[in-house]
């Protein structure tokens, strides 16, 4: 099969389609003829080596994709050949085939398209997660949510989210073509934060009061900013630092206003940890998703993805992620869903 094979940790750039080995089919696997695959910043730090987990050499990368069930291992029960999926992978995606694990994988609606299936398994996974589980933000109807990078792949699927969810949402970002992104997916008020200190139109927008849930994927200076516009017994969620700073958190802010701050990990459920409970949590993550699918086909949820491209084209793809170009996601697509897109 055709694919980006890394033979040695090096950066993105490097590496180019090859013919790769076949994956190996394993029990409890399906081999997926592979439609759409996503990419992110992750995916360059895992081919460079210098993310948490290091595939063995050689791999494919490429932690999420969608496609076709092509065979089923022993031990598979809940799917059949044909079936349209969604999965994700410890590495795999951007090649024709890749093996996934069944309790890793997701029955896709006929509804929904391979190239925006990408969007569930981890940015819509990971903001629903956040919004809904009691022991994270648990964002409750009519509550204030401050969503941070209102344009990005968490930060559109935590506007249209909280909306479900009955909560006003307040959208931060860069730029008026991105405030506009986050308003048509559902941001009742948008705030641009190069203009001025974004505290500043939070406190203005809830009189004051400050906002009840912050979902934070930047992290820096807007995390230290946004304790300063927190209400009273809010709740404020680092889920990642897009923004290259890891902040520092002062537990007297902490202490002053009765502050919660958890984390989220999306991995950690799905497998991507020394100790992996993806069996364990399995029932939890088919809920989650089940529950996502339920809420696009009832028109909810608009998945966004800004750029596709075609698997020879995998660099160009990367280079609008690393030059944060992309709103919402960005896919790379192969066989059938190439031919649909004309890619």
């Amino acid at each position: 099969m055709r694919g980006v094979l890394v033979k040695e940790y090096t950066e993105f750039q490097n590496l180019k389609i090859e013919d790769c080995p076949a994956p190996t089919l394993e029990p409890g696997q399906l081999r997926i003829r592979t439609q759409a695959a996503g990419v992110s910043f992750a995916t360059s730090l895992m081919v460079s080596g210098r993310y948490q987990r290091k595939p063995p050499l050689p791999f494919v990368p490429g932690t999420e994709a969608a496609g076709i069930v092509a065979e089923l291992g022993p031990d598979v029960t809940g799917f059949k050949l044909g079936d349209r999926v969604a999965c994700v992978l410890d590495w795999g995606g951007l090649g024709e085939e890749t093996m996934a694990n069944e309790v890793n994988t997701f029955a896709l609606p006929d509804s929904l398209e391979f190239n925006r299936a990408i969007c569930f398994t981890n940015s819509y996974g990971t903001s629903a997660a956040a919004l809904t589980w009691p022991h994270l933000l648990n964002v409750q109807r009519g509550e204030t949510l401050l969503v941070h990078g209102g344009a990005g792949g968490v930060g559109i699927a935590a506007i249209e989210i909280g909306k479900i969810l009955g909560a006003k949402v307040i959208a931060t970002a860069g730029s008026e073509e991105k405030l506009a992104i986050a308003k048509q997916h559902g941001a009742d008020h948008v705030i641009n934060y190069r203009e001025g200190p974004f505290r500043d139109g939070v406190l203005e927008i809830t009189q004051g009061r400050g906002a009840n849930a912050i979902y934070d994927p930047v992290g820096g200076e807007v995390f230290e900013q946004s304790l300063r516009c927190i209400a009273p017994e809010g709740r404020i969620m680092p889920v990642g630092f897009a923004g290259g700073t890891i902040q520092q958190i002062p537990a007297n802010l902490l202490l002053v206003k009765n502050i919660s701050v958890c984390g989220l990990n999306m991995g950690y459920y799905y497998g991507w940890s020394p100790d992996d409970v993806r069996h364990e949590q399995g029932p939890r993550m088919q809920a989650l998703l089940a529950q996502l699918f339920v809420w696009y086909e009832a028109g909810y949820l608009n998945p966004r993805v800004s750029h596709t491209f075609a698997l020879d084209d995998f660099q160009d793809a990367m280079a609008v992620v690393l030059g944060r170009l992309s709103q919402g996601r960005v896919a790379v697509v192969m066989d059938g869903e190439a031919k649909r897109l004309g890619k």
